[in-house]
């Protein structure tokens, strides 16, 4: 058996060496395997790419449909960047409800869900759409779908008005479900009146959340309408005798010889049944003041918040004006481009929690750029 296999043996070593020789006298050299460490550090750098939604307009106002390369320029703290390519891609969009009706009586579920369909209605084919809602407690009313019809059916049927306002927990869950969508065209769209009932940590730590996760907020907000109709709210109602007692008030000046308060057309004081004035409870007095303090403040933050993120707040005097801006943010959300470029400063090299800031400016004569205004270095890894 072995003096069989020995020719074998002896003619595949001859081959072995004759290959080996003809590649010496060719110069050409086998190249060898790379190690497990340097096919890792291969790796890093082919995909060491930061990626910045960009929202696009001409000078109409309207989605420039024509960026190019050439058209951005992109600063990374300060240093010029070269951008590598400007890209469409589809938007995953969470929508964000709040429905503490009992914390802001002037928030109409109804009014919520109109907001939230004409968003829904006007996003492009190819979306990937989620929805939340929050009062005390944060639901899913609907996963991640591209199908609209069947974020619209849990809309109408799983939107419920509920005690209390937990935002910042609310954001929190937002992140994580929006963390399950590719990075580069993730958006939040919040409804809400910015009253937060967390405290101040947890809304630091949802802040730090959104950033890091690259997602990009459009906040439509009831405090234009809820300042109005708490406005409207604090006019006392006229108690018995009040009508009669503006006229009183006209007489004075008029007729020095009469006191203010008499009567026109006969002597006399009123009794205090007719001159019974203004009629306020105190401690809903209180809590309305209490509640535009809470609104105000969530505004300004949420403002902030928003332009950090590259997005905008929406104000509205009237209810119908906020169903309208539904389909504005829509547009901008499809408005959006994604540009890329890789950083001179490695990411591999900083720390996966170092913040970098951006700015994005227009190179083209009648464009306008809007970005977010930097980046976590670990979301880009």
């Amino acid at each position: 058996m072995l003096s069989r296999r020995l020719p074998l043996f002896l003619l595949a070593c001859a081959c072995a060496v004759a290959s080996s020789s003809a590649l010496a006298q060719s110069g050409v050299r086998p190249k060898p395997s790379p190690t497990p460490a340097e096919a890792q550090d291969e790796e890093k750098i082919f995909t060491e790419e930061v990626r910045v939604p960009v929202f696009a307009f001409d000078e109409n106002g309207h989605f420039d449909p024509r960026l190019e390369v050439d058209d951005v320029l992109v600063n990374e703290d300060g240093v010029p960047q070269q951008v590598k390519s400007v890209r469409r891609l589809p938007a995953s969009v969470l929508i964000l409800m709040g429905a503490g009706g009992e914390v802001s009586p002037f928030m109409r579920t109804n009014t919520t869900r109109a907001i939230a369909m004409n968003v829904l209605k006007n996003l492009r084919e190819g979306d990937q759409v989620a929805a939340l809602s929050f009062s005390g407690k944060t639901e899913v009313l609907q996963g991640w779908t591209e199908d609209k019809t069947q974020v619209a059916r849990a809309l109408k049927a799983k939107l419920l008005s509920g005690p209390g306002s937990d935002l910042s927990r609310a954001i929190v869950r937002a992140v994580d479900l929006l963390r399950e969508q590719p990075v580069g065209n993730r958006h939040l769209v919040l409804i809400t009146d910015a009253v937060d009932t967390a405290n101040s940590s947890e809304y630091s730590e949802a802040v730090r959340r959104l950033i890091a996760a690259q997602t990009t907020l459009h906040v439509i907000s009831y405090t234009e309408v809820g300042k109005r109709e708490m406005k409207k709210a604090s006019k006392p109602k006229e108690a018995p005798g009040m009508t009669q007692s503006r006229a009183d008030i006209a007489t004075v000046g008029i007729d020095p010889t009469r006191p203010p308060g008499s009567r026109v057309g006969g002597g006399g004081i009123n009794p205090s049944s007719v001159n019974s004035g203004i009629r306020l409870d105190p401690e809903l007095r209180r809590r309305r003041k209490a509640y535009e303090r809470d609104m105000k403040r969530g505004e300004g933050r949420l403002k902030s918040l928003a332009e950090e993120t590259g997005g905008r707040i929406l104000l509205a005097g009237t209810t119908e004006e906020m169903v309208e801006q539904g389909e504005e943010v829509a547009r901008e959300i499809d408005a959006q481009y994604v540009v890329t470029y890789q950083p001179k400063r490695p990411l591999r090299a900083a720390s996966a929690t170092e913040y970098r800031r951006i700015h994005v400016g227009a190179r083209r004569i009648g464009l306008t750029l809007r970005a977010r205004r930097g980046y976590v270095v670990g979301t880009m890894r």
